[in-house]
């Protein structure tokens, strides 16, 4: 019936309003009011990034950095802006570099180029220190100026210690120049909507320039930072000396975690009695910083082959790219049982109203609502029940497919009987298609879903074919929430549906999608039928036991979010999770000209993610 759940939780948020247009001011999570948390639980995708939480420091120190300010504006925007520094993140120069294989030329002109951004960043230290009528925000200021220029001396100790010279004179590229040019614009006060320099009149006026300068320095050594502990935790995955780990070292240790720290915790001072418009100009320095050091990590020259992103070599001509998704909770925020949920309950008659002949008779709200958690309870402790009695076989030791299958046809009969019983309550009888319809329009997708299916859909050098398959009674609610953000031509529905009379629901369903082994069923049978005459690499994304098996049958299964249920029984039949992007970074380890990097289905290791940002990253690019 629904995906497997190991948490309850009761859903709370605000009601649906299945008549008015969305308002701007509406919650970006949209949530049920109606107790159906038996059905599905609630879940976000957590972002990752954040600074490791260590004692704090008052300056760019060589002591243990500092926490960062939870509420600050530093980590606002971080957060805010997860998709930019994701993208450097998964870019082929990082991955690479962190695999240990990154060619050495690279490197020496990426050294090479970040001379010029350190050059400017000093520059542009002395312009804010100048601006700056604070004397505390002065000798910060100054302080992080000098652990700059000692940055610039480590420059000097790596081109040494890998034997090689920088040439004395060497251009700064397109990449490099966009970021230079911009930081001293921004420290020039070369800003829309800002004085310039010369005319700022007062002491206060110029101190803004300050805060500008800053929230266009902030992102880059956040990321930097960021960069630096992640690549330091994977350093156990190269056998003996990484050759970059001395950089890697250098922007994961205290000294640069606490500069870093340092130049948010200036900024939040700087910003103190800033106006709101004031703010988001600094918001917009920040974002378009964060941009422009993404492009720098992109525009490093690469000759070698890299793990991503997947859709490099790709060729339309010989190559067919099968995209998978569930939709509950993999695309939304909230489970479409929920959503059906509360169109029945609102749109009910009342207990004392009389109904027309010539409708469907209906339950009355109170009854529906007693119904629905009556269900919803009974699902949970009989999906309880089923999960245990599918895990009381030995656990295996290595990948074991066929076990794992055998198990969830017992899930497969056990969602049928609670779609049977679903179906002969009556609860799902008396809907409006149009309010269906409606409902999906205005359904919270997923942050980055839309936009990875759209660009997806909209790249015409990729010959693909994209689908999703769900347990979800009504197709109409489905392809309606593709429809508002224009997919709808582009993606192909695979759900169960609902029977109608005069558009009203009879509360009978036409039953496609509706267990783990129908899922598999019409996954194999969509391949079986598209792209004969091409290569196929097929991706499936999920987030739910209900998702195993065409996680395992796709050359590359990604899960997304974090499912209890779904790592207890994956692990019990020998399945490994391993998170997207250190298994990126082993492959590119791995990698020889003569051992390409191996997709392949069934081989028992699922990919894990966070967000569709990843997943963007991985596939796509940017």
């Amino acid at each position: 019936m629904l995906k497997l759940i190991h948490s309850i939780k009761p859903l709370s948020p605000p009601s649906l309003n299945l008549f008015s247009k969305p308002s701007s001011t509406t919650s970006p999570h949209f949530r049920s009011q109606v107790f159906v948390a038996c059905f599905r639980s609630y879940k976000s995708a957590s972002s990752t990034g954040d600074f490791t939480k260590t004692p704090m420091a008052s300056s760019a120190t060589g002591k243990l950095p500092p926490q960062p300010i939870q509420d600050g504006l530093g980590n606002r925007f971080w957060t805010k802006y997860t998709k930019e520094w994701t993208q450097a993140l998964y870019s082929p120069f990082v991955v690479s570099l962190a695999a240990g294989n990154l060619e050495l030329d690279t490197f020496r002109d990426y050294i090479a180029q970040d001379v010029h951004f350190l050059n400017a960043y000093v520059k542009a230290y002395e312009m804010a220190e100048d601006c700056s009528d604070d004397d505390d925000a002065k000798v910060g200021i100054r302080k992080l100026r000098k652990s700059v220029i000692e940055e610039l001396k480590m420059h000097d100790s790596f081109v040494r210690e890998w034997g090689f010279d920088l040439p004395k004179e060497i251009s700064p590229n397109s990449a490099t120049l966009k970021y230079t040019d911009f930081l001293i614009a921004s420290a020039s006060g070369n800003v829309q909507g800002v004085k310039a320099l010369g005319k700022l009149a007062t002491p206060f006026e110029k101190t803004k320039l300050a805060a500008y300068t800053l929230g266009a320095m902030t992102p880059c050594m956040r990321l930097y930072a960021f960069l630096g502990k992640t690549l330091d935790a994977l350093l156990n995955l190269h056998d003996g000396i990484h050759p970059y780990q001395k950089w890697i070292e250098n922007y994961s240790s205290n000294y640069f975690q606490a500069a870093a720290l340092q130049t948010e915790d200036l900024l939040e001072k700087l910003c103190a009695s800033l106006t709101g418009v004031e703010l988001d100009i600094i918001e917009k320095l920040y974002h378009q910083a964060m941009k422009l050091e993404v492009e720098f990590f992109l525009a490093q020259p690469l000759a070698q082959k890299t793990v991503v992103p997947l859709t490099k070599e790709h060729n339309p001509a010989e190559h067919c790219l099968m995209l998978f998704s569930d939709f509950d909770l993999t695309c939304t925020v909230l489970d479409s049982s929920a959503i059906l949920a509360e169109i029945a309950i609102v749109t009910a008659p009342k207990s004392d109203q009389n109904q027309s002949e010539n409708k469907l008779a209906r339950m009355s709200s109170v009854d529906l609502r007693n119904t629905w958690e009556e269900l919803s309870k009974e699902y949970t402790e009989e999906y309880e029940q089923c999960v245990e009695s599918a895990l009381l076989c030995d656990k295996e030791a290595k990948f074991n497919y066929e076990k794992l299958r055998g198990a969830l046809e017992l899930l497969s009969d056990f969602e049928k009987k609670a779609n049977l019983r679903v179906i002969e309550s009556g609860v799902l009888k008396g809907l409006n298609v149009d309010d269906i319809k409606r409902a999906g329009e205005r359904l919270n997708l997923q942050d980055g879903c839309t936009n990875f299916f759209l660009n997806a859909a909209r790249n015409d050098n990729l010959n693909k074919n994209i689908n999703v398959l769900s347990y979800c009674w009504c197709g109409d609610l489905i392809r309606s929430s593709f429809s508002s953000g224009g997919l709808l031509d582009a993606v192909n529905i695979h759900a169960n549906e609902f029977v109608y009379e005069d558009s009203i629901s009879t509360g009978e369903i036409v039953k496609k999608v509706e267990s783990p082994i129908d899922k598999v069923e019409a996954f194999t049978n969509i391949l079986q039928n598209c792209c004969k005459d091409k290569k196929t690499l097929t991706v499936y994304i999920g987030d739910s036991v209900g998702d195993l098996l065409c996680l395992l049958e796709a050359d590359i299964g990604i899960v997304i979010g974090s499912s209890p249920s779904l790592t207890r029984v994956g692990s019990h039949f020998g399945v490994s999770f391993v998170p997207l992007h250190p298994g990126l970074v082993q492959k590119q380890k791995e990698f020889t000209e003569e051992n390409s990097f191996g997709w392949k289905g069934k081989s028992g290791v699922l990919y894990t993610v966070s967000s569709w940002a990843e997943i963007h990253s991985f596939i796509l690019g940017w």
